[in-house]
């Protein structure tokens, strides 16, 4: 007989951990107890050696489906001769570690319950157990028991409180336990905040309101979303009319995934994704003419997800079609959590809203991916993944807070041997979007009684974020924007060495001044040097060329024609000016007013999006890059030219090819085409492993053509898979800098 205490770290609460340990040490005949603390899980085992080896194994590798073992740690200690197993009370520490669990998507148990008429959950639009249901978003601080999440103020009826209390059952310490008797409550309202309905008659009036024709918003995990019909031209065109969003594609919400293959065409991996417990919206190619044609107008690309709480699976039960659902926000806010706050800011976009009246804690938007090279890849990083952390392999005596990018917007801390990366907050342009980063920052340093010793921020001296920096009297480290994307690949993939990097994105503060934006570095976890970038151009009004891509294009024809030979052309993009309007920007250009160098390969994209004739104005981050692959062909082999002298990749001989081709198809292709050729051309330069990162990778035809090359050169290449490649990414790879 021996004794032995376990202590486990990692996504351990609120996951079902407990009972699991419980029923595995009953199984073996195992004494002793389990508990929970701010650190982890601690086990305490008496029992024979083989018993004890059998749970360390079952341990390691049957754990509950979502929690995360990040370490294990077993020490001998003298018996104390317990007689039976039993899970103890909670303790505190000062010391907390333990990793929050992101939100989940219903499970198929709980389904099944609310399905089941014989079930005192039957229809219970709130259902839950220790596998599925809110967690980061309900949650106050550590660790993870009912009084310190916003079920606090229910008190469970007696059937819930036996299932909360039994080891055997799924529901045990599953916080967010209830029912209709003792849970929270649904209800309806009109845009004038009236009640109309209650509970399951609140879902069924709501159904009817969407397949009439109406716009109403629902309460989802994290906060309220935009809802209506998606096969309705008029109702999605008036929703983005009192949204004033004219073009950014809706994500789509189905009943499930037999209902998706109606409308869009998916991969294997992609329809694993979309019914993974974590549910995310998933960009996939449509197929079907039967949604509006509002919903994503001119690409073939759609966000689908498939109802993931148990009041979205009873509303698909009274619905005829699916749903456009999309974050409750106004421009450049982030997601609405609150009934109040949802009607003063939206009251005139929406006509109902149905409300729940357990309160959402800490925002969080849908989770973005798509597949690419077969796997996932991060987008927009939040429910289901979320706060979402890395292992060291050693510890770092400092608490680091790095504080992101002011787009796509997230924080990381660092403490002990963990990195932990927050929900997607959004972009830092408003007042309330700046409340909503503070608050995320006052959450997570609750969650870890965290007080960090420096603050990592970017360069760029008007972010918002790096304004806030230097109130806070704390020391303060600034890493370059394209350096902190490279560092966020390295850090998924914990690397410790130089590496060769392709930085591309629309734009970021440089080191000169600049605005940078298509660099290759040589680079390690703490120095990097600018090997090679794209030959400056310059912005045309500065940030109006970002909306307006003829801007962009017509500086690189400044560039390289003189005005006379340029109002001679027939391409689309002079043709998006007057003659009057060219003679004007060509002052501009000229002169330089308002109108900063940049590098980036972004703004390229969009230039090229102006020459074939695609957009001239886009009304969506992005929009440039989806268009430009829809026009890809894959039978088109050629090329355009590129020349690189010194550290200029100068593409003034692509752009006189580009005026000659005039055709959509074609230069859309070799322009992705010489993107390839020219990262393959570099990496051949060096014997370095190739790290690809920045939002432009995002684009998947191009990243796959070069991960297919580098494959046949047998390059040894890593890109962002479960960190986003975009800005979203940022503050991990500012942390890993300090690591």
């Amino acid at each position: 007989m021996e004794a032995v205490f376990i202590e486990v770290k990692g996504i351990v609460q609120g996951v079902g951990f407990r009972p699991f340990v419980y029923n595995l040490a009953i199984s073996n005949n195992l004494n002793g107890w389990v508990n929970n603390d701010d650190q982890g899980v601690n086990i305490h085992l008496e029992g024979d050696t083989t018993s004890i080896n059998n749970f360390l194994t079952k341990l390691e590798n049957s754990a509950p489906p979502l929690s995360k073992i990040d370490s294990i740690k077993k020490t001998k200690i003298k018996q104390k001769k317990y007689n039976s197993f039993e899970i103890t009370k909670s303790e505190n520490t000062s010391n907390k570690t333990t990793i929050i669990s992101p939100d989940m998507a219903v499970c198929d148990d709980c389904i099944n319950d609310i399905n089941d008429k014989n079930n005192f959950r039957y229809n219970y639009a709130l259902t839950n157990c220790t596998n599925c249901g809110p967690r980061y978003s309900i949650i106050k601080t550590v660790p993870y028991d009912r009084c310190n999440t916003s079920m606090a103020n229910f008190q469970m009826c007696n059937d819930c409180e036996k299932e909360y209390m039994d080891p055997t059952n799924r529901r045990y310490h599953a916080q967010p336990v209830a029912c209709e008797k003792c849970g929270p409550k649904i209800a309806l309202y009109d845009s004038k905040n009236q009640l109309i309905s209650s509970n399951e008659s609140a879902i069924k009036d709501i159904a009817l309101k969407i397949d009439k024709g109406e716009i109403v918003a629902i309460k989802g995990m994290g906060g309220f979303h935009l809802i209506c019909d998606a096969t309705n031209d008029r109702v999605v065109r008036k929703l983005r009319e009192r949204k004033n969003r004219l073009t950014k594609p809706f994500a789509v919400m189905f009943k499930d995934i037999i209902q998706i293959k109606e409308f869009a065409k998916l991969t294997k991996k992609e329809e694993e994704i979309l019914v993974s417990k974590e549910k995310p919206i998933t960009l996939v190619k449509t197929i079907s003419s039967k949604l509006s044609s509002q919903v994503a107008p001119n690409i073939d690309r759609l966000g689908c997800f498939i109802a993931y709480t148990p009041l979205h699976i009873i509303l698909f039960k009274h619905l005829k079609n699916p749903i456009v659902a999309t974050s409750a926000n106004l421009s450049d806010e982030p997601i609405i959590r609150q009934k109040e706050e949802l009607l003063q800011k939206l009251g005139n976009v929406i006509d109902f809203v149905l409300d729940f009246n357990r309160e959402i804690i800490n925002a969080c938007d849908d989770s973005v991916v798509q597949v690419v090279n077969d796997d996932i890849s991060v987008l927009r990083n939040a429910r289901g993944y979320a706060p979402s952390s890395i292992k060291l392999d050693k510890k770092t005596d400092k608490k680091i807070l790095a504080l992101g990018a002011n787009q796509k917007a997230t924080i990381a801390l660092a403490f002990e041997n963990n990195l932990v990366l927050s929900p997607h907050i959004g972009d830092l342009n408003s007042i309330t979007s700046m409340e909503y980063f503070e608050r995320t920052i006052n959450t997570f340093k609750n969650f870890y009684d965290f007080k960090p010793d420096i603050i990592v921020c970017d360069k760029h001296p008007n972010y918002e974020s790096v304004k806030w920096a230097k109130t806070q009297n704390i020391k303060i480290v600034q890493i370059q924007h394209h350096y902190a994307h490279v560092l966020s690949t390295m850090a998924e993939y914990k690397l410790d060495e130089q590496v060769l990097a392709f930085s591309f994105d629309g734009t970021g503060y440089g080191d000169d001044k600049n605005i940078w934006g298509g660099e290759v570095f040589i680079a390690n976890k703490k120095e990097y040097k600018r090997i090679k970038h794209f030959k400056y151009f310059k912005l045309l009004g500065g940030e109006k060329s970002v909306k307006e891509p003829k801007r962009v294009a017509l500086s690189l024809l400044f560039d390289t024609f003189s005005l006379d030979e340029i109002l001679t052309l027939d391409t689309p993009t002079v043709k998006a000016f007057s003659t009057n309007e060219i003679k004007i920007m060509h002052t501009v250009w000229q002169k330089g007013l308002n109108a900063p160098f940049t590098s980036s390969l972004g703004r390229l994209f969009d230039a090229i999006a102006s020459f074939s004739g695609i957009l001239q104005i886009q009304t969506y981050e992005g929009q440039t890059g989806l268009q430009i692959e829809m026009a890809y062909n894959r039978n088109i082999k050629e090329a355009y030219t590129y020349k690189i002298e010194d550290e200029d990749i100068d593409l003034s001989m692509a752009i006189k090819e580009i005026i000659k081709d005039n055709n959509k198809e074609l230069i859309c292709t070799k322009f992705i085409n010489m993107l390839v050729n020219l990262i393959l051309d570099i990496s051949n330069l060096y014997k370095l492993p190739i790290v690809l990162t920045g939002g432009v990778f995002q684009n998947k035809t191009l990243l796959e053509a070069v991960c297919e090359n580098l494959e046949k050169s047998k390059k040894r290449y890593y890109y962002s898979k479960n960190i986003p490649l975009n800005d979203g990414g940022i503050a991990m790879g500012q942390l890993y800098s300090q690591i």
